[in-house]
């Protein structure tokens, strides 16, 4: 058994509604997609999104707008969960299709990166290598793919799981700080800042994300 983990971007097209709904706002931030199905056989999907920032804000988004036609959303201190009920969209049925047609299993969830100045979706896709060759082939005009990883699977092989919850999350806006860039972006002040800690607890948590993310892929690559 397989897995690829790839990005895909797309320009011109929407993902689904609601992405595009929380898009445009500066209040808030889509961090990803827990899981996303349809229901039954109306052009209805539910999906659960993982949110940042003024939950408020994305109770309001929803409740104003026409692609929601139910939700309700939980959370506390800027972080919180959305669930959506919103009608189908081409570009979201297409990918599904393509997943179900090459018995392709997600391995959830979906996370939202910034790619190349685009909005992209990580996802990690578990099969055959032939399956997920023909999945990528299959893909619709306008996405772009961009592998990220490849191997083998086996349940917990991804280097970042073996990271807490907090420390994901403090990880996540590292990378998205450009604290990982060369020359750097960001410092341990800035990222302090941003997540209320203090600077020297930021540093320790780095030091023991890295050593754990190193650990993990040295004893992956054996």
């Amino acid at each position: 058994m397989r897995y690829a983990t790839v990005t895909l971007t797309w320009r011109g097209r929407r993902l689904t509604p609601i992405d595009e709904l929380f898009g445009h706002s500066d209040a808030v931030r889509v961090e990803s997609i827990r899981y996303v199905n349809p229901v039954s056989d109306d052009d209805r999907y539910v999906e659960l999104l993982e949110v940042r920032g003024d939950l408020e804000r994305v109770r309001s988004l929803l409740a104003e707008s026409s692609d929601a036609l139910e939700f309700a959303v939980t959370g506390s201190n800027g972080r919180g969960v959305a669930y959506v009920q919103w009608r189908s969209a081409d570009l979201v049925d297409e990918l599904l299709s393509i997943l179900r047609e090459h018995e392709i299993v997600v391995d959830w969830p979906m996370r939202f990166v910034d790619a190349d100045g685009a909005r992209g979706l990580e996802i990690t896709a578990i099969g055959t290598s032939r399956a997920i060759q023909r999945a990528a082939a299959d893909l619709p005009d306008g996405i772009g793919v961009e592998l990220e990883r490849l191997g083998e699977y086996e349940p917990g092989s991804d280097p970042e799981a073996t990271l807490t919850e907090r420390q994901r999350e403090l990880f996540d806006v590292a990378v998205r700080e450009g604290y990982y860039q060369v020359p750097r972006e960001t410092t341990h002040r800035d990222l302090a800042e941003l997540l209320d800690l203090a600077p020297s607890t930021v540093g320790e948590h780095l030091q023991h994300i890295e050593a754990k993310l190193a650990t993990a892929y040295a004893t992956s690559m054996r």
